[in-house]
């Protein structure tokens, strides 16, 4: 890298820029608590190491380039989206509580994981943003992009628990209000699927999202 400290500095100021996974995170936090607003956040930056692994192999920059490609990626991830936003919408109860009903947390930690890797904008991210520090003069470029890749996942990891954990205080505050509880299926699926009309118009980019 050309100025690791450099890199460092701009990692964090673009991790700390609330952003689609982070508001992803806090619904789901909200929703069905702490420990799934956890899960969500191991699960997006598992899929953030599914995208370093690809920008290391070279395959991001084939995605990217390929307008099918990239416009099968966009499109797969709204419509995972909007199955979650589904999934948050069904099942009433007769007693017209929406309360969401918490998933199992395997199931959290995947979702978490596909819609981020179903992410077009990360793939963006690492084309646009990693190469600007890699040192060419150091060779071996693919390590080094995976090894800022690394970094800002660890970065992005604790950033996303401290939004979850913070969240999961909120969302037990407002769980335990009846008026919320009637409200919060809408609430959660209508964030969902904002979410994904964001993924469909995605576009170049140089944020992490």
């Amino acid at each position: 890298m050309t100025n690791p400290l450099l890199f460092l500095l701009a990692a964090l100021a673009l991790v700390a820029i609330p952003g689609p996974n982070h508001l992803y995170i806090t619904t789901r936090s909200i929703g069905e608590g702490r420990r799934a607003g956890i899960a969500s956040a191991l699960g997006v930056e598992a899929g953030t190491v599914v995208h370093i692994a690809a920008a290391g192999a070279g395959l991001s920059a084939v995605v990217a380039a390929s307008a099918t490609a990239f416009g099968f990626l966009r499109y797969a991830g709204a419509a995972y989206l909007v199955f979650l936003a589904y999934r948050a919408l069904r099942g009433r109860h007769e007693t017209g509580d929406m309360a969401l009903e918490p998933q199992p947390l395997r199931r959290v930690f995947l979702d978490g994981m596909l819609v981020n890797v179903l992410n077009p904008k990360v793939v963006l991210f690492f084309l646009a943003f990693l190469p600007q520090f890699v040192d060419q003069d150091a060779g071996a470029v693919p390590l080094q992009i995976v090894a800022m890749g690394v970094v800002t996942a660890l970065i992005g990891l604790g950033s996303d628990l401290v939004y979850a954990v913070a969240a999961g205080s909120i969302g037990g505050w407002l769980r335990a209000r009846p008026a919320f509880r009637r409200r919060q299926r809408y609430a959660t699926g209508l964030i969902y699927l904002g979410l994904g009309a964001a993924a469909v118009f995605a576009g170049p980019s140089a944020r992490r999202t």
